[in-house]
């Protein structure tokens, strides 16, 4: 790899041809690649969950992550806007997307499904 270090505007600056350039650039790639499967893995012989192809199907066409978890608990909107103190209608925007829950509610909602508040924002 040939390198030239010049001195711009004050500033170290590194010359390098473009094959090299490209070849940082996808080893970079590459490592993130790596460090992202370490990371599955890792969670995965911890017990993380896995979905069944089915279910991966079910979390993509569901309208947000939350109504996909809520109908994989087995609880309607009502029982689990029951266990989490707000209304169905308010469960319902929840789940279509057009209301935001607080941290709170988001909160309380992760708690009753088992969950945490990262597995239901997208």
């Amino acid at each position: 790899m040939g390198v030239q270090i010049i001195t711009m505007d004050g500033r170290e600056r590194v010359l390098m041809d473009r094959a090299d350039y490209d070849a940082l650039v996808q080893a970079s790639e590459d490592l993130a690649d790596a460090r992202f499967l370490v990371k599955a893995m890792d969670e995965l012989a911890q017990g993380a969950e896995t979905f069944t192809g089915e279910e991966l199907d079910a979390y993509l066409a569901a309208p947000t992550p939350l109504a996909f978890w809520r109908a994989r608990s087995g609880k309607t909107q009502a029982m689990l806007a029951k266990d989490v103190g707000v209304s169905q209608a308010f469960m319902a925007q929840l789940e279509t997307g057009r209301r935001k829950g607080s941290i709170d509610v988001l909160s309380r909602i992760a708690k009753a499904l088992d969950l945490r508040i990262d597995d239901l924002v997208e």
